[in-house]
Formats: structure tokens, C-alpha cells, sequence
């Protein structure tokens, strides 16, 4: 691939991992995930990580109906790529999770790579004050979960998304998952050019180190050759490895999905805050964030018009 400038800067807005609890500003309603979509395209985010989450109790669902609301809003405002969830939330089943892409037939949507155990668990220590009674129970039963992705259920996500040319961003949460990408692409399932995610940072994955990061894309680049992708990390570590990931020639991923802050001390009042954040760091690095049809020409998408939303 050609040396570039561009960068392509994705918000996730609202996630599966956060509980309102921890924060005033975590977009709830399916009117306020799109505004902080919007919000964060102005700022210049190409692409919105969406997950939804019950309007009434601020849960993580995997509602088809409140992704197509979602969706729909932010398509009638602005041309940003949105790059649905298939990890949905914990405790999901698998259709569950898979059954967005049939529904939306969206450009991109994530794909996690493998299993590992999703521990959130310490957090619910940190909460003093709950707010909702299902928040609480809700951490601290990730000290026993496994958020599974087997190779069956690898074939069957990417399958369908080969089906809808959605092209899945393929989160690698650790290096055996860069294993498990090669697999398939020697299979004949994912296909090349391949986008990868590099999530950083959560208890039962890779510790945010850069070097850990290095490790990561040059494993990467010795199994699969050529590729684009992007990082995201965990709470503090979000902006310092958005960083290294510019220097290294990466995309980013920041948002509230991700952190909750906007520096140290300081809660992020919205995703377009971090958002603002990173682009200023890139501006200074010499590099520039993508627009949604710059990013649509890097990463290879179909295109705004072929969605079914």
C-alpha cells in the first residue's frame, strides 16, 4: 500500500461495557447514540462504532429495530460509515448477535476473532452508587465469562457477511486471534484485503503496551501480508495508543465505548470530545483525519447506497 496521510478516525459511542453508573454522558436512546454520532462526524470521525442499548434501562440489547432507528437517523444527517456490532453484549447469543447484519446489510461490522474471557468485573468495586439494579450483577458476573467465538461461529459470521457485502473489521483482542485470521483466509472465508482492530487493554487480552503493539501488526504482517488497520484501548490507554498507532501508520478508534474521560480526572462530555482530541495530535504528527469517502476508498466498502437502512 502507498504511504498516506490519511487517518481514519472511528468513535465508538456508547459500547456493551459501561454502565450509566459510570458516567452522565453515556448516550442511552436511540435518538442520543445518533446525535453523538453526528456529533462526532463534525469533529471529523469517518466511521461510528454502534451498539444500542434498551432505551428504558440503558442495558445493552441486541434490538434490530433500535439498530435500524440508530442507522437510519445518522444516514438521514451525514454520510458516515457505521461499522455495526456483532460482539453485541455479555450473555448474548450467537444469532442474536449475528442477526444486525441480515437486518442492515451494513458497510462494515465488527468480527470478533476468538474467545477469551471478558472480565469487567474489578469496575463494580470502583462504583459507589448504583443507579440501576441490574448494573451491579451485570460486572460482576464477568469474573465467570467467556465471551465465545469458535471457529464454527467464526464461519458463520463472516459467511453472512460475505453474503451482504458487509466487510467485517476483524477485532483481534490478542495474537492468537491473528492466527485464527489466517485460518480463515486460507479457507476461502475472509477475504483480502483484510481490516484488523487491534483492542488493547481488557482484562483477559493483551496488555496496552506499544510494545505489544509492534508485536501485534508485525505478526500480523508476517501471517497475512498486506492489511489495514486500527487501535483501540481500554480507559487510559486510549489516547496513548492512538498515538502510536498514527506514528505507526494505523487508524483510531476512540469513544466512549472505550473511555469514559477526556483526560485525567476529567469525564468526556461527549465521543466528539475525543474525537477532537486525537485529530489535533495527528494535525501536529503532520497527518490528517479521512473523511467517510476517504475512508470508504481505503478499507474497500460498498458504498453508502447498498445499505438497508
Amino acid at each position: 500500500m502507498k504511504p498516506t496521510t490519511k487517518r481514519i478516525i472511528t468513535a465508538a459511542i456508547t459500547g456493551g461495557v459501561h454502565v450509566p453508573s459510570q458516567t452522565p454522558y453515556l448516550p442511552i436512546t436511540p435518538d442520543q447514540i445518533a446525535d453523538e454520532a453526528v456529533r462526532a462526524h463534525s469533529a471529523g470521525a469517518a466511521v461510528a462504532h454502534v451498539h444500542v442499548r434498551d432505551p428504558e434501562t440503558g442495558r445493552p440489547t441486541c434490538d434490530t429495530d433500535l439498530f435500524w432507528e440508530v442507522a437510519s437517523k445518522v444516514k438521514a444527517r451525514c454520510d458516515m460509515v457505521l461499522c455495526i456490532t456483532t460482539g453485541g453484549g455479555i450473555g448474548m447469543s450467537l444469532e442474536e448477535r449475528i442477526q444486525v447484519v441480515p437486518r442492515l446489510r451494513p458497510e462494515l461490522a465488527s468480527f470478533n476473532m476468538g474467545s477469551l474471557n471478558f472480565a469487567l468485573y474489578p469496575v463494580a468495586a470502583k462504583i459507589k452508587d448504583f443507579k440501576l439494579d441490574w448494573e451491579k450483577p451485570f460486572l460482576e458476573n464477568t469474573e465467570d465469562y467467556v465471551f465465545a467465538n469458535t471457529f464454527r461461529a467464526l464461519k458463520h459470521f463472516c459467511r453472512t457477511m460475505n453474503q451482504h457485502d458487509t466487510k467485517p473489521e476483524a477485532e483481534i483482542y490478542d495474537t492468537g486471534m491473528i492466527n485464527n485470521a489466517a485460518h480463515l483466509i486460507e479457507v476461502g472465508i475472509l477475504r483480502k484485503p483484510v481490516h484488523m482492530q487491534f483492542v488493547m487493554g481488557i482484562l483477559g487480552g493483551i496488555p496496552a503496551t506499544v510494545e505489544n503493539l509492534v508485536f501485534l501488526e508485525e505478526t500480523a504482517r508476517r501471517q497475512i501480508g498486506e492489511f489495514t488497520w486500527s487501535v483501540c484501548a481500554a480507559g487510559r490507554h486510549q489516547i496513548p495508543m492512538g498515538t502510536a498507532a498514527l506514528l505507526m501508520g494505523g487508524h483510531v478508534r476512540v469513544g466512549l465505548e472505550d473511555s469514559t474521560y477526556a483526560s485525567r480526572g476529567t469525564l468526556a462530555r461527549s465521543n466528539a470530545e475525543q474525537v477532537e482530541k486525537i485529530i489535533r495530535i495527528a494535525w501536529e504528527l503532520g497527518l490528517e483525519p479521512a473523511s467517510s469517502q476517504e475512508a470508504r476508498q481505503i478499507l474497500g466498502l460498498k458504498g453508502l447506497d447498498k445499505v438497508s437502512f
